[in-house]
């Protein structure tokens, strides 16, 4: 916002001098510069205004809870996934994807010692940092059935 303060202060400033302008017989080239600034002013507004408005919507949630109904899996549908290049994982019966992660895990195939079933223990184990907890997020799924 504060970057419209100084475009609209300039513009203001522009149209006085163009004003002051007129009265000398510069007056169409000055027209001409005005309307550009008016036309960078309503381009930036196309570029800030709409960034503005997501700013406030849905922090703090996580994405498919706002799109989508969640999903819920029984441990005996997780425990399908239990390979390298399937790899589903339960945290705190929350159930995560992390097959794309697999192969990136800085803990190389430890990752895989609890492939399908619980890794809450595992997770929250001082190897990781707390990024991992923010990370984490991308890859859930859906919820454990009770």
């Amino acid at each position: 916002m504060q970057y419209f303060g100084h475009l609209i202060i300039s513009l203001v400033g522009l149209g006085v001098y163009s004003f002051s302008c007129c009265l000398t017989g510069r007056h169409v080239q000055m027209e001409l510069i005005v309307i550009g600034m008016i036309l960078l002013l309503l381009l930036g507004a196309l570029f800030v205004i709409p960034r503005s408005n997501r700013k406030g919507k849905a922090q703090g949630t996580h994405p498919t809870a706002t799109t989508k109904t969640i999903r819920t899996y029984t441990k005996e549908e997780v425990s399908l996934h239990n390979t390298r290049t399937d790899c589903w994982i339960i945290v705190k019966d929350k159930v995560y994807n992390v097959t794309p992660y697999v192969e990136e895990h800085p803990g190389g195939d430890a990752i895989l010692n609890n492939a399908g079933g619980d890794s809450t223990e595992g997770f929250y184990g001082p190897q990781h940092a707390t990024r991992v907890f923010d990370m984490v997020d991308e890859f859930y799924i859906g919820d454990l059935k009770n």
